[in-house]
């Protein structure tokens, strides 16, 4: 295949993995199973997927533009502008743009529900701006991932509150978006400390945060559990069960073996967990 053909599918596939693939998706599919279990029709079902969609691209383009000359400080061969596939100049401009496309789609939805859904928006943008480097590190996780099960529920028939979402919800987001964190920032402690970064995983140091973003796990599975009304069903207690091998993995994310393998668990937990509040018939609204 001529190398003109070929570049435009490696430019595609280097803006894609800048995106940060896998939370991408994550992240979009959890919003997309709960607005599906906080009933919303199919049409507002789809633009909650497409409006996160383009606030996590957005999150993922701005992390690569403003962290180009700390990963090629380090070396970053997992980066796709280290390895020169693409400028840091188109993703600023991808960045910027699908940022804008994320307000006007979370904005479709209502002012109460857009608002809750920028808020996890902006918090990836202010942790990837300088939020990273502090103590404080942990607090955009908490606040997006809080504020995403709101904005969903608060998009439903009927449910445009900023208190529509239960407690027990927002509550599990929040500890899993302070899981996540500590979890995915333990694969590269040693290049963020190389380069000036010290956020709370870093001043905890490795076995410190694995264990605390364990401990956040198990909570959210049990808050997710024994949280709705009503006695828990068997879906619940399979998530709790399933829970039990992403608590173990993520305990162990301080050590070498593990700690790029506790990121992807909860990512994976996080989805089959909402798979399993939508086979319980856990009410969310």
């Amino acid at each position: 295949m001529p190398a003109d053909s070929a570049r435009p599918a490696g430019t595609l596939r280097a803006l894609a993995l800048a995106t940060h693939l896998g939370p991408t998706v994550a992240v979009t599919a959890v919003a997309t199973l709960l607005a599906l279990v906080a009933g919303l029709p199919a049409g507002r079902m789809l633009l909650v997927g497409v409006a996160v969609l383009a606030g996590q691209t957005s999150i993922g383009w701005s992390n690569d533009w403003l962290d180009a000359d700390r990963d090629r400080a380090v070396a970053r061969a997992d980066k796709p502008v280290v390895r020169g596939a693409v400028d840091p100049s188109l993703l600023r401009t991808l960045a910027l743009g699908s940022a804008a496309a994320s307000v006007v789609l979370s904005l479709l939805l209502g002012v109460v529900p857009g608002l809750l859904l920028l808020v996890l928006v902006a918090s990836g943008w202010a942790y990837n701006a300088g939020l990273k480097r502090t103590v404080v590190s942990v607090l955009p996780y908490v606040t997006g991932f809080g504020a995403l099960p709101a904005g969903v529920v608060a998009a439903a028939p009927g449910g445009a509150s900023w208190l529509a979402a239960p407690w027990w919800l927002v509550a599990a987001g929040a500890a899993l978006g302070a899981a996540a964190h500590l979890a995915n920032a333990a694969p590269d402690l040693e290049d963020d400390l190389a380069t000036g970064v010290r956020g709370l995983p870093h001043r905890l140091g490795p076995r410190a945060a694995a264990v605390i973003g364990a401990a956040l796990l198990g909570a959210a599975s049990l808050v997710l559990v024994l949280g709705p009304d009503g006695p828990p069903t068997v879906a619940r207690w399979a998530g709790l069960a399933l829970a039990v091998p992403a608590v173990a993995v993520a305990a162990l994310a301080g050590t070498a073996r593990f700690r790029r393998l506790a990121f992807p668990a909860i990512m994976l937990l996080t989805v089959l967990d909402v798979v399993l509040l939508l086979a319980g018939g856990a009410a969310v609204t």
